[in-house]
């Protein structure tokens, strides 16, 4: 398994000092993220998200398929990551980092098994065929925090997907084409976002959101918390490094539950002004009846 090169000595001082002066390499504060922003494709479930310059690619897409015969009245769901040498240069192909399987669970655990996607939806003859939904999520430029990135990538690529229309007539299933009949948006239940926590020092009592790359090389740990706007926790992750008080880490969700409504909010905003642009002057403007009274 390929691994990142190390900091040097004098870059791993630098910051650390300048942590322990309370000064971040970009100058924000300790719970303060870089400028998020999420464009949408022409195509329906395509979105591209931006973090300060950790920027993610995540494409949804849908076929008829055969259920899992364990869950025959369920759809097929899942998520496929990929991390290659365009991001970084410590990832290769074919050779899955730790950093990628650690996003590959996360994101799992976050949106597939939160039952953020209505699956029972997705099950078009009982048994017999489906809808399989795949999301691919590319990495394209790595600069710290990819998780809080792909799940947002993730989130609004499934929020934007529209799925071909469907029909079932004497037991024949008919797929339509978007120019037949409006594609219609699947089955959503929540948005459940991830926050991740680094914490610094020899305990960890310095905790700081949304590290950047150099910041996440000399931390001692870190924390993910996922979320939903309605405060309902989906996981959290802490996965080794060391140990972190429970009065800081309830601290840590606190915040976090303020930067989920705060991305849930901006998500809503940029959907609802990607339906405007596309249906500018269209049916909505059409079926639009103003009193002039």
């Amino acid at each position: 398994m390929p691994r990142e090169a190390e900091p040097s000595l004098n870059e791993r001082q630098f910051v650390l000092q300048a942590l322990q002066e309370n000064l971040r390499l970009d100058s924000r504060e300790a719970d303060r993220y870089r400028p998020l922003e999420v464009t949408f494709g022409d195509e329906y479930g395509v979105a591209k998200v931006s973090l300060g310059k950790t920027r993610v690619l995540a494409k949804a897409s849908a076929e008829v398929t055969v259920p899992y015969a364990d869950r025959p009245l369920d759809g097929v769901f899942q998520i496929a990551t990929e991390l290659s040498p365009m991001a970084s240069p410590s990832f290769e192909v074919n050779r899955p980092t730790e950093t990628e399987v650690l996003l590959s669970r996360l994101l799992e655990k976050t949106v597939r098994r939160s039952g953020a996607l209505d699956t029972e939806s997705l099950c078009l003859v009982a048994g017999q065929k489906c809808w399989s939904v795949r999301v691919d999520v590319h990495v394209l430029s790595h600069d710290g925090n990819v998780i809080d990135a792909s799940c947002f990538a993730v989130v609004a690529a499934l929020r934007h997907f529209r799925k071909p229309d469907t029909s079932i007539e004497g037991g024949i299933l008919t797929v339509y084409t978007p120019a037949e009949r409006e594609p219609v948006p699947l089955g959503w239940l929540h948005s459940p976002f991830c926050v991740t926590w680094s914490y610094f020092g020899e305990e960890g009592e310095m905790a700081l959101l949304d590290a950047t790359r150099a910041e996440e090389q000399v931390r001692v740990g870190s924390c993910t918390i996922s979320l939903n706007r309605h405060g309902e926790i989906c996981q959290i992750a802490k996965l080794g490094g060391t140990p972190v008080e429970a009065v800081i880490l309830l601290q840590c969700t606190a915040i976090a539950l303020t930067k989920v409504k705060e991305f849930s909010a901006y998500l809503d905003k940029k959907l609802a002004e990607d339906i405007k642009r596309r249906d500018a002057g269209g049916r909505s403007a059409e079926l639009t009846a103003e009193n002039d009274r």
